[in-house]
């Protein structure tokens, strides 16, 4: 297997598709507050396979590294959000794993109002706003997305630094070994990685999927 191939190949995919991103939501030129709800749908639905696919790159790029854990050391330069100096963006190593219990009962149709008597009240009290209520703001169709501009940061120098997040996760794994009983060791949660389609939908989608099945054959090498 030609692993520095795949590795440059999928690197490339994942660079150019990261740096579309960042141009269609506008975060050249700095950190975006808002956007149009359809826009900001859109990024994430490219965002979110493109975090597993860099996820698993890093996996692979980390086959035969080894490291020494040491402590904590100043963050290195070039983690800071341009206009936000104080917000610090580290690339997720491991996957978010999946939240089971019982599904949240979602209402349908129209909420029923309280039926509320006052004798003897002025019938437009209910209609004058309480000078202490903060005033109801209209859908103007945006939504915040200082936290998806903060993930495409940290995204961006992830890959900039392949070399620097394979050791981060090597030291995250040993890190992991040491714990008497951690929730989970495998970077990877088990079965289909975020983002995945069976019908891939943007160029993304294939990038993952290659990925994923090299960082799996990795992880395999790792604990035979």
């Amino acid at each position: 297997m030609d692993w520095a191939g795949a590795i440059e190949i999928n690197h490339a995919a994942l660079t150019r598709i990261v740096a579309a991103l960042i141009a269609m939501v506008g975060l050249v030129e700095g950190a975006v507050a808002r956007l149009p709800k359809p826009l900001y749908r859109r990024a994430l639905s490219i965002l979110r396979p493109a975090e597993s696919a860099v996820r698993r790159l890093i996996i692979i790029a980390a086959r035969g590294v080894v490291v020494k854990p040491h402590a904590v050391r100043p963050m290195p330069k070039g983690l800071m959000l341009a206009r936000n100096a104080g917000a610090r963006v580290s690339f997720q190593l491991f996957d978010s794993r999946k939240r089971f219990g019982p599904a949240r009962v979602r209402r349908t149709g129209p909420r029923r109002e309280p039926r509320i008597f006052v004798f003897d009240a002025d019938p437009l009290v209910f209609q004058r706003p309480h000078p202490g209520w903060p005033e109801l703001k209209a859908d103007d169709g945006m939504v915040g997305a200082l936290r998806l501009g903060r993930r495409l940061a940290a995204i961006k120098v992830a890959l900039e630094n392949l070399p620097r997040q394979a050791q981060r996760l090597k030291r995250w794994q040993a890190r992991r070994e040491r714990m008497e009983s951690p929730k989970f060791t495998s970077p990877l949660r088990p079965g289909s990685p975020p983002g995945y389609r069976k019908k891939p939908r943007h160029e993304v989608h294939a990038v993952l999927t290659e990925c994923h099945a090299l960082a799996s054959d990795v992880l395999r090498e790792d604990t035979s």
